[in-house]
């Protein structure tokens, strides 16, 4: 047996992880972070510590070839995403500096119960308008601002808050879903730089390893499905996965008072 293979085979189901999510997440502009955190911790036992460790670690990869994906099958708004990025990026390093004295994630089943909402009237608006008229979103930097800081304190995120809101304001979701990731990656990068000092490298362990080579694989199918999938399906696509997610959040934070 080959020296590598018993090493594939330990890392292969964090790879398999990687995939899936990263596939979700470039189609749909969310549910990275969610999506590999549940199946890591549930599924495969890691604590839960460790798993966030590591999933923050890993959208440093995943969002850069998502936002480059994005890019090549022009599915970005560079007009949108110029209004997204500094204050997504203000947003996101306050958060980090923040949370060693606020406890954000107080807030998060209240983000969950808004966003579950969201999700309802965006599959309400996906049933009912069979070709849904699209225009420019305007509330778009408090809305980056909150989406940063919710992304960086543990209270939201930034895919499932901005994207859901830029679609309630009537954004095409094929370049809201494209532009949101591709600015994922300048967010993800200030974030990581604020926390840099206290989490150092300790998070880049097998998981992180494989995560990375599953969701760089699948980072170019998802920004070619957003590209080609129809934006009513992808409307309501969103609307669905966004009220499971949120769903099963508001679940875990009933399950823990």
């Amino acid at each position: 047996m080959p020296d590598f293979l018993p090493l594939l085979i330990e890392i292969a189901p964090f790879i398999a992880i990687g995939m899936a999510a990263q596939m979700i997440d470039g189609a749909l502009g969310m549910a990275f972070g969610v999506i590999t955190q549940t199946l890591l911790v549930s599924a495969l036992g890691v604590p839960p510590a460790t798993a966030s460790a590591s999933v923050h670690l890993v959208e440093l990869f995943t969002t850069g070839a998502s936002g480059a994906s994005h890019i090549w099958h022009r599915n970005v708004d560079w007009g949108l995403f110029k209004r997204l990025v500094p204050f997504g990026v203000l947003g996101g390093v306050t958060g980090a500096y923040l949370l060693s004295s606020i406890d954000a994630s107080a807030a998060r089943p209240f983000v969950m119960l808004y966003l579950t909402g969201i999700g309802f009237y965006l599959l309400w608006r996906g049933i009912r308008l069979s070709t849904p008229k699209f225009e420019d979103p305007r509330y778009t930097r408090p809305l980056a601002a909150a989406g940063g800081f919710l992304d960086a304190a543990g209270g939201g995120g930034w895919g499932p808050v901005v994207t859901s809101n830029l679609l309630v304001q009537g954004g095409d979701p094929r370049k809201v879903i494209g532009t949101v990731n591709s600015a994922e990656f300048l967010l993800t990068l200030s974030i990581s730089i604020a926390f840099i000092a206290t989490l150092g490298f300790a998070a880049f362990t097998l998981i992180t390893v494989g995560l990375i080579i599953g969701g760089v694989i699948a980072a170019p199918f998802g920004a070619l499905l957003a590209s080609r999938v129809q934006p009513r399906v992808l409307l309501l696509v969103v609307a669905v996965v966004l009220i499971v997610t949120s769903s099963y959040s508001i679940y875990k934070a009933w399950l823990a008072v």
